[in-house]
C-alpha cells in the first residue's frame, strides 16, 4: 500500500482547508474584520457582533441595534393548535349557521388535512363575553385569562403557509419549513447575547412530551450549535447529562475540563473550527450549570402562596410547574424561555380530542397558570421588560370535521386564520387587532403573517429583523426570510 495515498485519504476536508495557506478560515477572518470595521463606523448601522469570537465569550450581551422595550421573551405554544373559535374568535354567523353546509365558494380548490367531502359548519357551543376596561371578547373556557384581558393585545387576524404540525411548528419558529434553520430562540442569542453566564441563553421547557417538529423548533441550524435551545426538566435530572460520573467529584471534573479546553484550543489554532470554540464554551458552560440549574430549577423554593396561584406542584413536569420555572428563569436574565404544552389538536374523533371534552380540560390546566404568570411577572416589576406570547402553530376550520362519520365535534388545521396573543414588554394592553370574515375562514382585516410577528418579536427586543443576518449558502440568511418581505405590527406596539 503506497503511504502518499494512506496519508491523503486521511486528510479530511477541514484539515485539507485549514492547511492551506489561504484557508476557508482566512477568508471568514477576514470578513469578520471587514464585518466588525463596519461596525465601528458611527455613520453605519449598528451591526451585530460576529458570532465566531476568537477568545470572546459568543454569549456575552451585546448591542441591539436600538434601545428594545423586552429584555427576554416567554413563548407559551399550544402544541396542536387551539381552535380559536372556541377561545377568542367569536363567530355569531356560524352559531346561526351550525351544521349548514359551508358554501362552496370558501372551500373550492381547498385542501385540508382530514376532512372530505362536502363538510359542514360548526358554531361554537361555549359561551363569550366582555372582559376588563377594554372590553376583550373571550371565552368562558379562559376565566383567569380573561381577567388579564387589559393586559394582552390578541391578534385574531394571523394566518400561516402551513396546515400540518412539523412544518407549521418549524415555520414558526424558523421562517422556514425545511429542517437546519435557527430557531427564534437561537437568533435572539446570537444577536443579543444573553445576561447570565451560568444558564443557557435559551431555555426549552416542554409538558407532556416533545412537539411533532421535533428539537429542530430550538435548533440552532447553520448558526453556531452554542446558540440551540437547551431543554430542562421540572421533574427528575434537571439538564440530563450535566452531573458529573460516578466517582468524580467536582475538583476532577474541572481538570478534566481544563485538560480538554488547552486540547481544543490547540486544534483551534490549527484548524480555526468555530465549532471548536463552542464546544470550550459549551463544556465550560456545563459546568457552571451544575450549581446552577438545581438552584433555578428548585421551585420549592417559592412561597406556598405563590405555588397555589399557579397551581403548581413541585416535583411533577406540569405546565403549571414550567409556567413557575419560566419566572425564575428570565428573573435570572435568561434571554428566550420556550414553552410547549402538547394535547391542542382537536380533530372530534374521539373523547380525548373534542371540543366539548378535551378542550375545557386543556384549558383548565393551563388557564390558570398563564394568568398567574402575567400577574406575578407584573408584580414584580418584570412585566415591562419580558414579552409573553401565546399561539398554536396553525388554526382551525370553521367546519366540524366529522372524520369517519364521528359525532364528535371537533376542527380540521388551518392556515388561514389564527389567532395568538402578547403581553408584555412594548405591548399596548388590551387591544384586539384585526379580523376574520364572518364565518372565521379567512384573515379579513390587518392580516398578520407569521413573519410579521417575528419581526415584531426581533423589533420589541431592539433588533432590526432585516439587520440581524448571518451569511449561508451565499445569502444573508435572517429568521424572516430573504424572500417575503415582513413589517412590524404596528397596532400591537404600546
Amino acid at each position: 500500500m503506497d503511504p502518499f495515498l494512506n496519508e491523503t485519504r486521511a486528510i479530511t476536508r477541514r484539515h485539507f482547508f485549514g492547511q492551506c495557506q489561504v484557508g476557508v478560515g482566512a477568508a471568514a477572518l477576514a470578513a469578520m474584520l471587514a464585518r466588525d470595521a463596519r461596525a465601528a463606523d458611527p455613520a453605519k448601522p449598528q451591526a451585530i457582533p460576529a458570532a465566531i469570537p476568537g477568545t470572546v465569550n459568543p454569549m456575552l450581551p451585546r448591542k441591539s441595534h436600538f434601545n428594545g422595550k423586552a429584555k427576554s421573551i416567554i413563548y407559551l405554544h399550544m402544541a396542536g393548535s387551539p381552535p380559536q373559535q372556541e377561545l377568542f374568535d367569536y363567530k355569531p354567523k356560524l352559531i346561526e349557521l351550525n351544521d349548514k353546509d359551508c358554501p362552496p365558494e370558501f372551500i373550492k380548490g381547498e385542501r385540508f388535512a382530514f376532512i372530505k367531502g362536502h363538510p359542514q359548519l360548526l358554531g361554537s357551543p361555549w359561551k363569550f363575553a366582555h372582559h376588563g376596561k377594554s372590553g376583550q371578547h373571550i371565552s368562558e373556557l379562559l376565566p383567569n385569562i380573561a381577567s388579564c384581558a387589559d393586559d394582552i393585545a390578541i391578534i385574531k387576524s394571523m394566518y400561516t403557509d402551513q396546515f400540518n404540525h412539523a412544518p407549521a411548528q418549524l415555520f414558526l419558529y424558523t421562517g422556514h419549513t425545511q429542517f437546519g434553520h435557527p430557531s427564534m430562540g437561537s437568533w435572539l442569542t446570537y444577536g443579543l447575547g444573553t445576561q447570565n453566564q451560568d444558564l443557557p441563553g435559551f431555555v426549552v421547557l416542554v409538558s407532556v412530551k416533545t412537539p411533532d417538529a421535533g428539537k429542530s423548533a430550538w435548533g440552532s441550524g447553520f448558526l453556531p450549535s452554542v446558540f440551540q435551545g437547551v431543554q430542562c426538566r421540572s421533574a427528575g435530572e434537571p439538564v440530563l447529562y450535566v452531573n458529573n460520573p460516578g466517582g468524580m467529584d467536582r475538583d476532577g471534573r474541572r481538570r478534566s475540563l481544563d485538560a480538554m479546553r488547552d486540547l481544543n484550543t490547540i486544534q483551534h489554532e490549527q484548524f480555526a473550527d468555530p465549532e471548536t470554540l463552542t464546544r470550550i464554551a459549551q463544556y465550560e458552560l456545563a459546568y457552571r450549570m451544575q450549581i446552577s440549574v438545581p438552584d433555578v430549577m428548585d421551585i420549592s423554593k417559592e412561597k406556598k402562596e405563590t405555588l397555589d396561584d399557579y397551581g403548581a406542584v413541585p416535583g411533577s413536569g406540569s405546565f403549571a410547574n414550567n409556567c413557575v420555572l419560566a419566572r425564575r428563569l428570565v428573573e435570572r436574565g435568561v434571554r428566550y424561555v420556550q414553552l410547549f404544552d402538547w394535547g391542542w389538536d382537536i380533530h372530534g374523533t374521539n373523547p380525548g380530542d373534542d371540543i366539548m371534552n378535551a378542550l375545557p380540560n386543556k384549558c383548565k390546566a393551563t388557564d390558570k397558570p398563564i394568568a398567574a404568570l402575567i400577574k406575578d411577572l407584573k408584580q414584580r416589576g418584570l412585566l415591562d421588560q419580558t414579552i409573553i406570547v401565546w399561539s398554536g402553530e396553525f388554526g382551525r376550520t370553521p367546519m366540524n370535521e366529522k372524520r369517519g362519520g364521528s359525532k364528535f365535534l371537533g376542527r380540521d388545521h388551518h392556515p388561514h386564520a389564527m389567532s395568538m396573543w402578547l403581553a408584555g414588554g412594548g405591548i399596548k394592553g388590551g387591544v384586539t387587532h384585526g379580523s376574520t370574515d364572518e364565518l372565521g375562514y379567512f384573515a379579513a382585516e390587518n392580516k398578520v403573517h407569521v413573519h410579521d410577528i417575528q419581526a415584531t418579536m426581533l423589533h420589541l427586543m431592539g433588533l432590526d429583523h432585516k439587520k440581524l443576518t448571518f451569511k449561508f449558502q451565499g445569502l444573508d440568511q435572517r429568521l424572516t426570510s430573504v424572500t417575503r418581505e415582513s413589517e412590524v405590527v404596528k397596532g400591537i406596539l404600546a
